[in-house]
């Protein structure tokens, strides 16, 4: 498989009034990425009609890093931190023209059965192809964005 990779670009009205990208608009390009994702690995919209099969979000971490700015083209990538059965722990990175790292977005996703509204294991083909990705990410060093807790860092 070649590498996930979603593009987008800074949208006028996703520019606030301090003139970068708006904090939700982050989070926006992050939720395409997802269902650009959820594609790659195989649950497209057919396939999530026929299967009755889909991915929910279950939890995020956004880490803003730098400005995003009106047109400017951006990168969005995956890394494959974990998974099981039923769920994908990923980091998804927004890259600038430059490839510089401007926000990451940690997700937990998981895969629901449709017909009974609860969790279910990935179908067949989607879980071979969550076990090829797993296979060139299982051996990458893990961002330090990775598991972080928000808090006020007190000085003793």
């Amino acid at each position: 498989m070649q590498p996930f990779q979603y593009t987008d670009h800074v949208h006028t009205e996703w520019v606030d009034y301090n003139g970068h990208m708006n904090d939700a608009e982050y989070a926006r390009m992050f939720s395409h990425a997802v269902d650009a994702f959820m594609a790659y690995i195989g649950l497209d919209q057919t396939v999530i009609e026929q299967e009755a099969y889909t991915i929910f979000t279950l939890e995020t971490h956004l880490c803003y890093l730098k400005e995003a700015h009106e047109g400017e083209p951006l990168n969005l990538t995956v890394q494959l931190i974990d998974y099981d059965a039923k769920r994908l722990h990923v980091l998804f990175s927004m890259l600038n023209k430059h490839g510089e790292l401007i926000a990451t977005s940690e997700q937990m996703l998981m895969g629901i059965d449709q017909s009974s509204g609860k969790p279910a294991p990935f179908i067949d083909s989607v879980q071979a192809n969550i076990e090829s990705i797993w296979h060139e990410h299982e051996h990458l060093d893990k961002p330090k964005q990775i598991g972080r807790t928000i808090g006020i860092k007190r000085q003793s």
